[in-house]
């Protein structure tokens, strides 16, 4: 007959677990911290002309620097925080569509969201001949209005997050293919504008582009960060969720709105920067472990792959690439890993 431990042995096992996971989430968001910090420092430094600390200082500081106020203040910084943001976005976007669908392919780029924000750009460029501003605008309400198209045509039964991803996939090939066909017929002058809505880029990133995304950013995160509790309950059924008192319905949309948002203002701002969403929250859970919320650790992981495949593209070959080029060249392996995996198994991932 076995003998079962002692509650407090039970208890002090319990504690010395949570202790651990607290230990390695702190150490693993001091890194990327720390990651993050360096290259930021570097995408103010770096370019045709290298500036010291001091000057990149002084020039955050306010103070009149020849050639590196214009050069930093109105270039390299305004490129930083537009990669940031949009790398926290997709981040955030990614992780929670994934950890409430609970499945590693439901993200806003794999599911379709991001297709028709770009669709939509697309269009405006090289067929209506739009502006900046009114081309942001309408990728973003059209990426709205995509996925609440694939969130209605997948409810209904009992795997409404599978039927989702599928939906999402079907939306996203057919939306692929406009995109196609509208650069096929399009001038030659218009495809050059069209290629930052394909591939996702921090070219062209000013200031006053900057106000839409941070605003949205300032909004939604907190919101999210609020729902992480409902978020993690959802992580184990909608039964288990609602066993915990969690309004399963009203948490759910919530987070849908806030993600599908923040995805479509970060892919208005930069494009469709490839596999930032897919990536950031398996990376960030390899790093922080099981057992904890992935909302924040995700969000520094996004920020990283942006600005690091940013760098990569402008000074690593003889060619600049966009950042997208570079996200998606490390992305898709990935894909295609999790894809023979997933098969291998039946279908779980």
């Amino acid at each position: 007959m076995a003998v079962s431990a002692p509650p407090y042995e039970v208890t002090a096992v319990i504690r010395l677990g949570r202790r651990r996971r607290a230990r390695r989430r702190v150490v693993a968001l001091s890194v990327l911290g720390a990651v993050l910090i360096a290259l930021m420092a570097a995408m103010l430094m770096l370019g045709n002309t290298i500036y010291p600390v001091q000057d990149v200082v002084a020039v955050i500081l306010g103070e009149k620097v020849p050639g590196a106020s214009f050069t930093v203040g109105s270039l390299r910084i305004p490129r930083m925080i537009t990669g940031i943001l949009a790398g926290v976005a997709f981040g955030i976007a990614g992780t929670t569509f994934q950890t409430m669908l609970r499945n590693p392919l439901a993200s806003p780029d794999v599911i379709g969201i991001t297709s028709g924000a770009s669709a939509a750009a697309v269009l405006c460029l090289v067929v209506l001949h739009w502006g900046t501003a009114a081309t942001t605008v309408t990728a973003l309400l059209v990426g709205i209005g995509t996925a609440a198209l694939i969130y209605v045509a997948a409810r209904g039964g009992e795997s409404t997050g599978g039927r989702l991803i599928l939906i999402g996939i079907g939306i996203g090939a057919m939306l692929d293919a406009v995109v196609a066909y509208l650069v096929q017929r399009a001038a030659d002058w218009d495809v050059a504008a069209a290629m930052r809505w394909l591939t996702g880029s921090l070219n062209g990133s000013k200031w006053e582009l900057l106000a839409p995304l941070a605003i949205a950013t300032a909004v939604l995160v907190p919101l999210i960060l609020l729902l992480s509790r409902d978020l993690r309950a959802l992580e184990l059924g909608d039964s288990s969720a609602t066993a915990l008192g969690v309004r399963v319905d009203r948490a759910r949309l919530l987070l849908i709105v806030a993600a599908v948002a923040l995805a479509c203002f970060a892919t208005a701002t930069t494009g469709p920067i490839a596999f930032v969403a897919f990536l950031a929250g398996p990376i960030a859970s390899r790093f922080v472990g099981p057992g904890t919320s992935l909302t924040i650790p995700a969000a520094l992981t996004g920020a990283v792959l942006v600005l690091a495949a940013d760098l990569i593209g402008q000074f690593a070959f003889d060619v600049s690439f966009p950042v997208g080029v570079i996200t998606g060249v490390l992305g898709a392996p990935y894909l295609l890993y999790l894809l023979i995996r997933t098969n291998r198994s039946g279908g779980s991932s």
